[in-house]
């Protein structure tokens, strides 16, 4: 049976978390119209995807392009999750700062524009058991 990889968290990349709770104290945090009016938002989307949300917006899409950044975010969180993403808080829940960062996320999982947050490569527990045992076993023939 294949392994899946655990899925990588929005919620974790620098800066998120604290925009996420900013915009449960300040609603205005989560509507994209009033983005202009929170710098930290750009900062943190050009930190972690190499570009704003203005600038994803102004990206030319490909031909076949689906528009899948403007479906319901209850879609998206499905679609997301698809492609390796976990997009929800602790309690399922769509991040209430999705709209501010999900095109920029959508164009570079597409390899359209922008780049993913680097992500080490998660060592496989059972190569580490493995290799545990053949060191205790060799340290025991000591």
């Amino acid at each position: 049976m294949n392994a899946r990889p655990p899925l990588r968290r929005l919620i974790d990349l620098p800066g998120v978390a604290n925009l996420e709770l900013k915009a449960l104290m300040k609603p205005a945090y989560r509507d994209p119209d009033q983005r202009a009016d929170y710098p930290e938002i750009d900062a943190c989307s050009a930190a972690c995807f190499g570009l704003t949300a203005d600038e994803a917006e102004a990206v030319p899409r490909p031909a076949d392009w689906d528009g899948i950044e403007c479906l319901p975010l209850s879609e998206q969180v499905s679609a997301f999750e698809a492609a390796g993403w976990d997009v929800t808080d602790d309690k399922r829940r769509p991040l209430k700062t999705l709209l501010q960062f999900n095109t920029q996320l959508w164009l570079a999982l597409r390899g359209v524009a922008g780049e993913l947050p680097f992500a080490p490569e998660a060592e496989h527990t059972a190569d580490w058991a493995e290799k545990l045992t053949r060191e205790a076993a060799r340290f025991r023939k000591r």
